[in-house]
């Protein structure tokens, strides 16, 4: 390297530092020789090579490198006709390169590979059974998965970033595994980073802490797929924040795709700077909905399936799947695990899955997820929706205005309580059991030939559950 190339290395150094540091520290700084990959600078006493390479060393690597110069480390050595410290030490005014430091260690030394740092960083371990042959599709999470399959083909970024939303164990991290997976076995030949939103800020303290910010931002901007889960962990975090805002714009602007989780929307996800939302709204965001019954029954089935290798023997009667996808709404991962207790007591006691058996295994997973929305809770939300007065839901009046309300409001009242018919009739001025019956059978009916009737019910069913 030249000195006129240094002059003007040391003028985006300036700029980088501040005058201040720049006087102290670079400005003194003398560039005597590049060679083997080695930049030697002559340096006024130990104490100053020490602290620039303890605190500049990466950036000035960083321009050098830049610049065209390979160079993998700093030495620094006392000119020789800097005044020598007092010392009883002959040795104290000899040249010196400065003590080992990871800065000016060689870049060998300083840490692993790229490629190898990328592996390393999977520390979120991809979960084997998380594929996409494993995940259940249904309306509630169809565009999400479709939207997911599409980003797993690896081909040209069509919308970026992906952002899939939703509470807890809807299946985002399962979509998340299984875009990986694909990528991993049709385009391994792409560097596809998946980590969680904390192991991401843990990386940016650490890099902070040994003073190694220009591998961290290398490391993150050299990937081809970012995946990044659970981002609302970042949220209040201001220095993550403001680092994740940069890697998202230098991944986009070279038209890398970025995949992220979270448990809401961007937009409402509180503490989380506005720049960022603006960010991540800027791609197509996928709601992944809670579940409908069909859907968790599908998920159930699936598992049976699974098991049928693990517990050959063991049957399962006619009517308890069904009745575990009504009672356990809430929450994927405790229907799975309803179900995986289940087997495991019934293989140790030798008996077949029944309902007296599951009733007795499950007792306390039943009790917690039992289900507290009211039939007049039901009614009241209902006709607002329909913008009627309650007096008309439960009223006699036969028109259709207020007869289709009433039905889906019956319908609600049949899947979201544990009320019997003649009960619902009851609460709905005293109507036979027969009407609510066919009040049910019509929605279920309508549901399937008419979208503005089904849309209505998940709607109100979504609010009720909220």
């Amino acid at each position: 390297m030249t000195q006129e190339k240094w002059g003007q290395l040391r003028n985006k150094l300036l700029k980088a530092i501040g005058k201040n540091n720049y006087t102290t520290w670079i400005e003194p700084l003398e560039l005597q020789e590049v060679q083997d990959g080695v930049a030697v600078f002559s340096v006024p006493t130990n104490f100053m090579g020490n602290y620039v390479s303890q605190n500049f060393a990466d950036l000035i690597l960083y321009e050098m490198n830049t610049a065209g110069e390979s160079v993998q480390r700093l030495a620094f050595r006392v000119a020789a006709n800097s005044p020598a410290r007092p010392s009883t030490n002959p040795a104290a005014a000899a040249p010196a390169v400065a003590q080992d430091n990871p800065q000016t260690r060689p870049l060998s030394q300083q840490a692993e590979p790229a490629s190898d740092a990328l592996e390393s960083l999977q520390a979120a371990p991809l979960d084997a059974r998380f594929t996409f042959d494993t995940f259940v599709v249904g309306k509630p999470n169809e565009l999400a998965h479709a939207a997911a399959r599409r980003v797993s083909e690896g081909g040209p970024v069509t919308f970026n970033p992906l952002v899939l939303y939703g509470g807890v164990g809807l299946g985002k991290t399962h979509l998340m595994h299984a875009i990986a997976w694909e990528l991993k076995t049709k385009r391994p030949e792409l560097n596809v980073l998946y980590l969680s939103a904390e192991q991401f800020m843990y990386r940016f303290v650490q890099a902070l802490r040994e003073r190694r910010m220009m591998d961290f931002k290398h490391l993150f901007r050299s990937v081809d797929v970012l995946m990044v889960d659970d981002v609302q962990f970042i949220a209040g975090k201001d220095s993550t924040q403001e680092e994740f805002f940069h890697t998202f714009n230098a991944l986009v602007d070279q038209n890398k795709q970025i995949i992220i989780s979270a448990d809401r929307a961007p937009g409402e996800i509180k503490d989380l700077e506005d720049r960022v939302k603006s960010r991540l709204q800027c791609g197509l965001v996928v709601d992944l909905h809670p579940t409908d019954y069909e859907l968790r029954l599908g998920i159930l089935q699936n598992k049976v399936q699974q098991y049928s290798s693990t517990y050959p023997d063991l049957t399962i009667a006619d009517g308890v799947l069904e009745f575990l996808a009504h009672r356990i709404s809430t929450n994927v991962r405790v229907l799975e695990g309803a179900l995986t207790r289940l087997f495991a007591f019934a293989s140790l006691v030798g008996r077949e899955i029944d309902m007296e058996l599951t009733q007795d295994c499950l007792a306390d997973v039943l009790r917690a997820s039992e289900r507290k929305i009211t039939v007049e809770e039901i009614q009241r939300k209902v006709s607002d929706y329909y913008n009627i007065r309650l007096s008309d839901i439960i009223g006699p009046k036969r028109l259709r205005s207020y007869a289709r309300p009433r039905q889906v409001a019956m319908y609600l009242c049949k899947q979201l309580t544990s009320r019997s018919l003649p009960e619902i009739g009851r609460r709905f001025g005293g109507r036979d059991h027969t009407t609510v019956m066919h009040g049910v059978k019509r929605i279920e009916e309508l549901k399937t030939t008419d979208g503005q009737i089904a849309e209505d019910v998940e709607m109100l069913r979504r609010a009720l559950e909220a």
